[in-house]
């Protein structure tokens, strides 16, 4: 794996941001379009199909915003204990949880500064890790 760096940090995997969001899109369609060509006597199937698609949708959205938060409250647990490591000083509160997440990946060296100067200048997430001059990669991320 080549060197981690803010041009190839994302993490897109195909089986599920590619073919399972289509698979359930295709799902949604295609039982749409069931329930709108069924007679009376499939009705009933026709709704299920519809009722089962859209829950897995639901289910398809929420693991990932469920597991998202989970990793983002570790990350700012992490962060914080690094923070205080560096600093014997509490992390400011006023950081909000995408600065903190930008930060991850700042080395030691300039991880107090750049934390001070995005609370400072309020930096977007991209902007912190456009700043990183020495990227330490995440790489047991999900």
């Amino acid at each position: 794996m080549s060197t981690q760096n803010f041009k190839n940090h994302s993490r897109l995997i195909f089986g599920f941001h590619g073919f399972t969001a289509l698979a359930i899109l295709a799902l949604i369609a295609g039982s749409v379009f069931n329930l709108l060509h069924s007679d009376s006597g499939n009705l009933y199937s026709a709704s299920l199909l519809l009722l089962i698609s859209i829950v897995s949708l639901f289910l398809w959205f929420y693991t990932r915003a469920f597991s998202l938060k989970a990793q983002d409250r570790a990350i700012r647990a992490e962060e914080s204990l690094r923070y205080f490591q560096l600093t014997q000083k509490r992390m400011s509160s006023n950081l909000k949880m995408r600065q903190i997440i930008g930060l991850r990946f700042a080395a030691d060296e300039e991880f107090v500064e750049l934390a001070l100067r995005a609370e400072k200048e309020n930096l977007s997430e991209k902007d912190i890790k456009i700043a990183i001059k020495n990227w330490k990669p995440d790489t047991y991320r999900v």
